[in-house]
Parts: C-alpha cells; sequence; structure tokens
C-alpha cells in the first residue's frame, strides 16, 4: 500500500529572512565562464554562448538570512510504501529532503541535519542536501528556496501521486514534478515536465542536483570512459575516466580541489549514474533518454573544500557529501532551444543499488560499470512502459490540494491568456495582495501609494510595454519603467525614467537605482541621506560601492550615518575592515577580525576574510596565520 501524507519536519533552522528590496541591477556573478572555447566544437560552442541570463529580474535577490539555527517545523509530504519512504518539501522548491530504503535503514541521500542557508544560488540562498530540481538557467534555480502549489493525484495504477508545479519567472516556464511510488516499487519516479506556453523559443536547462554522503570508499559509477572536467581554472577538458592525473576520479575523496565531471555517456548505454559506498550500496538514479547529462562534483578535501562543507552543515558529521546530477544538456554551461508552445517531459528513477563489492570497486573501470549496468537492467529496460503509464495522468487535474505556492503563474495567465495543462493549474485565487497590486496595470493604470517608504515590488520587466503605455504620471511609474528598461539594455532611457520619477516625488529607490546606473558618488550621497540609516542592502550597497573606489569621506559618512543595528552585521563590518586597511588603519581592521566576522552570505569562489587577515598581517609586520574559521579559498583549484 502507498501512501500519501503531511506531516511537519522539525529541524534546526536559519531564518530565511525579507527579500532584498533593492533590484539585482546588475549582471550575475559567472563562476562557469570557460577560457577555451575555441578549442571545443562548433555545436558546443553554440550552446555554451546561447541562452546565458544576464539578471534574475523579476526576482528579487533571498539575502536576508542570517547564521542563528533555531528548531522550527518545515512543512513536509510523504510518500511512501513497502520499500521506500520520500519526503518533500514543497515550501523549499520541492526538494526531496529524505529517501529510506526501509528493509536496510539506509538513508539514500544526504540528509543535512539542519536547515542553513548560503549565497551559491541564482537568488543567493540555497542549502544543501537532497535532491534538488533546477530549472531556468546555469545555477541553483530562482525557486531553490521559494514555495510550490502541491496536490494529489490519482496515478495510473491507482495509488496516489504528489505533483508540484510552479512558474519559474526569469523564463516564463511551468515546471511540473509528479512524484509516484507504485505500491510494490523499489524505485521513487519522479516525472517532470517543462512547459513553455509563450509564442517564443525559450532557452530551457535542468540539472537534478542529488547529494549522497561521501565515504573514503565511496565511488560514482556512470556508464561512460570520457568526461569534461571543469574546475575553478575556467577551462573545460575532455578527460579519459576513470584515470586522472594518477588518481581515479570516481572516487570522490581522492580529490582534493572542487571539479566537476560531466561524463560523456555511451550512445549504446541508458542514462543512468549511482553512488556506492566500500560495500557496493548506495543509490541509483536513471531515466528516460531525454535527460542525457550526467555529472559529479566534489568539494575536495582541502582546507577550503572541508570549510565549505562545514559551512553548509554546521555541526557535519562523518565525511560530508558528493553531489551526482542529472541534466538535459552535456554540461551546466549549456542551454538548449525549447521551441514556442511546447513541452518536454522525461522519468526519473531514484533507488536503492546493490552490486558485488570486488566488481563495483574493480580496477577493471569497464568491467565495474558494466556489471553495474547488468544489475540496473531490470529498472533501464522498464522505465520507457513506466513513462508511458505516467503519461496518461500527466494531465490529470488535481484531487486535492496540499500547499500553496506563488499567485505569480495565474497573473501571467491573466496577462498573457496562454494556456498550460489543465494538471497545473494557476488559480486567480493563488494571487496574493502582492500579485493583485499588478493588475491595474492590465487597464493602463498604476496608482500612486500613499506613501514611498516601503520599497516598490520586483519589477515585472517583461511588461514593459503594459507599463509604458500606463496612462498615470507618477513616482511609482516611472520607477518601474526605469526597471524594465534598464533589464531590456535601453540604459540611457531607464535613467531618464529614474530622474522622471526623483521629479515627481524624491526617493531612496529612484536615488539608488541612479547611483547603481551612474557610478557617482553624488548620487550615492544622495540616496544615503534620504535614509534614516536602517536600510541594510543599500548601506552594505553604498559602502562597498565607496570602499571599492577609494571615496573615502564617503565611505565614512556611511558608515557613521548608519545605525548600531546596521553597524554590526557582518557584510558593513566586512567591507570596514577594508576601508581600515586602505586608510592605514591595520591594528583597526585586525581587531574587528579578531572579534570574528561570520559572513553568512559568502560567495562560493571568494575569500575575503583570509586575504584581508593576510593583508592585515603583513601592514602590522607579524605573522598570525589564517584561522580556520576563515579559510573558504579555493586556491589552486583549476
Amino acid at each position: 500500500m502507498t501512501t500519501l501524507f503531511a506531516q511537519d519536519l522539525v529541524l534546526p533552522t536559519a531564518d530565511l529572512g525579507a527579500e532584498n528590496p533593492l533590484p539585482p541591477l546588475r549582471s550575475l556573478q559567472e563562476l562557469h565562464q570557460i577560457d577555451n572555447l575555441a578549442e571545443l566544437s562548433p555545436e558546443m560552442r553554440e550552446s555554451v554562448g546561447y541562452g546565458r541570463l544576464g539578471s534574475t529580474l523579476p526576482c528579487l535577490d533571498q539575502d536576508g538570512y542570517g547564521r542563528e539555527l533555531v528548531e522550527r517545523a518545515l512543512p513536509s509530504l510523504v510518500l511512501e510504501n513497502s520499500h521506500l519512504r520520500a519526503t518533500i518539501l514543497p515550501s523549499l522548491g520541492g526538494r526531496l529532503y529524505s529517501l529510506v530504503h526501509k528493509a536496510s535503514g539506509q538513508e539514500l541521500l544526504y540528509r543535512n541535519p539542519v536547515l542553513q542557508p548560503a549565497n551559491l544560488a541564482l537568488r543567493n540562498a540555497w542549502f544543501a542536501g537532497g535532491v534538488e530540481w533546477n530549472l531556468g538557467s546555469t545555477g541553483h534555480w530562482t525557486g531553490t528556496c521559494a514555495p510550490m502549489h502541491a496536490a494529489r493525484v490519482e496515478g495510473p495504477d491507482g495509488t496516489p501521486v504528489l505533483r508540484l508545479w510552479e512558474l519559474e519567472r526569469t523564463r516564463n516556464l511551468v515546471v511540473q514534478l509528479d512524484f509516484w511510488l507504485p505500491e510494490d516499487s523499489g524505485q521513487l519516479y519522479v516525472g517532470a515536465r517543462i512547459q513553455n506556453p509563450s509564442s517564443e523559443t525559450v532557452p530551457a536547462y535542468w540539472w537534478s542536483n542529488i547529494a549522497v554522503e561521501q565515504s573514503p570508499g565511496t565511488r560514482v559509477l556512470a556508464p561512460a570512459d570520457q568526461a569534461w572536467r571543469f574546475g575553478y581554472g575556467n577551462r573545460l577538458d575532455l578527460v579519459g575516466v576513470p584515470e586522472y592525473e594518477g588518481s581515479d576520479l570516481t572516487y570522490p575523496m581522492r580529490h582534493q580541489r572542487a571539479v566537476d565531471f560531466f561524463f560523456e555517456l555511451r550512445p549504446d548505454e541508458r542514462p543512468w549514474i549511482a553512488s556506492v559506498d566500500a560495500e557496493g550500496n548506495g543509490l541509483a538514479q536513471a531515466s528516460t533518454d531525454r535527460l542525457r547529462g550526467r555529472k559529479l562534483f566534489v568539494w575536495g578535501e582541502a582546507e577550503g573544500g572541508r570549510r565549505w562543507q562545514e559551512w553548509l552543515a554546521p555541526g557535519l558529521q562523518g565525511h560530508g557529501y558528493a553531489e551526482i546530477q542529472a541534466g538535459l544538456a552535456r554540461t551546466q554551461m549549456e542551454h538548449l532551444k525549447l521551441p514556442a508552445a511546447t513541452d518536454w517531459q522525461w522519468l526519473e528513477a531514484y533507488g536503492r543499488v546493490s552490486v558485488d563489492p570486488e566488481v563495483a570497486h574493480a580496477e577493471d573501470w569497464k568491467a565495474a560499470r558494466t556489471a553495474t549496468s547488468a544489475v540496473l537492467e531490470p529498472v533501464l529496460a522498464s522505465l520507457a512502459t513506466r513513462e508511458a503509464d505516467w503519461l496518461t495522468v500527466i494531465d490529470a487535474e488535481p484531487v486535492e490540494l496540499l500547499a500553496q505556492g506563488s499567485g505569480w503563474g495565474a497573473l501571467e495567465l491573466r496577462r498573457t491568456g496562454w494556456t498550460v495543462s489543465a494538471g497545473t493549474p494557476f488559480a486567480g485565487t493563488t494571487m496574493t495582495e502582492r500579485e493583485r497590486a499588478w493588475l491595474p496595470v492590465l487597464e493602463g493604470r498604476m496608482p500612486e501609494p500613499e506613501s514611498a517608504e516601503a520599497a516598490p515590488d520586483g519589477t515585472l520587466v517583461g511588461w514593459k510595454d503594459l507599463l509604458e503605455a500606463v496612462e498615470d504620471d507618477n513616482w511609482l511609474i516611472w520607477y518601474h519603467r526605469g526597471v524594465a528598461r534598464w533589464y531590456a539594455d535601453d540604459e540611457a532611457g531607464a535613467i531618464e525614467a529614474w530622474q522622471q520619477s526623483l521629479e515627481r516625488r524624491p526617493t531612496v529607490w529612484a536615488s539608488r537605482n541612479l547611483a547603481v546606473s551612474s557610478d557617482d558618488s553624488k548620487l550615492w550621497e544622495l540616496a544615503i541621506r534620504q535614509t534614516r540609516g536602517d536600510l541594510l542592502a543599500l548601506s552594505v550597497e553604498a559602502l562597498d560601492w565607496a570602499v571599492e573606489k577609494r571615496d573615502d569621506r564617503l565611505a565614512a559618512e556611511i558608515y557613521e550615518k548608519a545605525s548600531a543595528t546596521v553597524r554590526s552585521q557582518p557584510r558593513i563590518k566586512l567591507a570596514w575592515v577594508k576601508h581600515l586597511l586602505q586608510t592605514g588603519d591595520a591594528a583597526g581592521a585586525q581587531a574587528l577580525l579578531d572579534e570574528g566576522i561570520e559572513l553568512a552570505g559568502l560567495r562560493e569562489g571568494g575569500n575575503p576574510l583570509a586575504e584581508y587577515w593576510q593583508w592585515a598581517q603583513r601592514e602590522l609586520g607579524t605573522s598570525r596565520p589564517v584561522p580556520s574559521r576563515y579559510q573558504f579559498g579555493m586556491a589552486g583549484d583549476s
């Protein structure tokens, strides 16, 4: 018997906090730049160059989290039969948090004992563990820490199917996930569908990101003899599997450096990937043919990689995790073209695999991978039939609603009249006050709010023509026109719009956007003076700018105007440390570093705390080593 039920999952959790009210006008930080494009095939160069996302607008950044862990109850949905128990988090991007093999008691995924956001996603906040479903663009998707709609659907065999769906707002694609656990199945099936309801071809990206526990005996197997290696050196190189740099790349803990390996699956093999322990037991993921990409990611066993694992799972026990992944394209630097009014779907299978350990860990790679393929053959051979069964209910209407996502899908359907599947409905009742505030724009209106103290919401940049056609003439409509024009690469038009906004009513919001666009200290000064010093996001942004530009007077003014609460924030402290170093006060900088700065939003690939520590030590003529708590660097990861 298969059951589907809701229960609270109690975990030590850091509060996600509020969204950053300031629109992300600057281009995304790109960690996946490829420097040897000329060495790649024309087909690969084209797919790497296509579809890059320049901004996450209309989404706002999620950077309001901290590092204080408090036990909180998270809503979860559990799908269970006699073999497996799957726990899904509908309020956090539909994360498959846990998959337990009941007979052995083995957790098949890396189940993070805490929920600690960190700055690794397109919108900043991301957490490690489980299976994440990445749609849209290279990186951890915009919905990874956001709610999805969830409902029960009648499965093709009469068992309950858990369906999750939502609108991915940067691409206007509808994502659908159907979790299906037939009554006597040892496999959890996940049917995935991407709907492009628009009349335009849209860049498509998908990677199922699977965290698995690692140990010295863990090995990752896939039907491949070559892989594309990508590290912090920004090269994409085809290497042999398994031998690489005098070691076996298929053992995650044998790597000292953070690295990706994108496996070139053999064309005569069906797609799968597995992670097994020293005894040959672990998780296997398989799929129908559309999902052809497979990847291994490791943090590496050097000090920086271990520190990152501890950062993502405070109080880390054991050896941490590696990631095995499955995607639409060969690598995560590529996007595919999803035609207008077209759906893509595929079926994934997740379950326990047991392989003779002597074979699974054989030095003969071909013997190891072919033996694992043989063990998985019953699953692989039945996937096409299972997918056909699932397709009979892919458009089935929800029977019982279990969780509510956002109202953005309903709003976009109201604007466009697009048709989406009856199985993924976006009812008008899902719109909250936040989404309903945009309905007047559809009638050519945007009323002016009584106060300008509250930040405008993230501009619906896809509504540019509608915003231009609004008849009202107030600061708010000109503000949104400016953001939409900026997104459309009309810099001059954006600046004009924000100036018009300020003429109608001076606000910190338009002043800040002008400061970002114009790179002018006077505009930053104006924006800061329009606040009471308690707008953290603006103080951080302005102080970072002033320190970077060596505008010491402005930096001092921003710091002095900031409230005591804002000054105590780690991001402010970090910028002030750099300012002190630049102005010759190494002792003051060292004192702040000694007090401790726990930078919740530290970005992957960055290591400013260690850099500033070493800088202060050089200036002071001392040689105290960088504390381990500041060691996040991936230096040498090339």
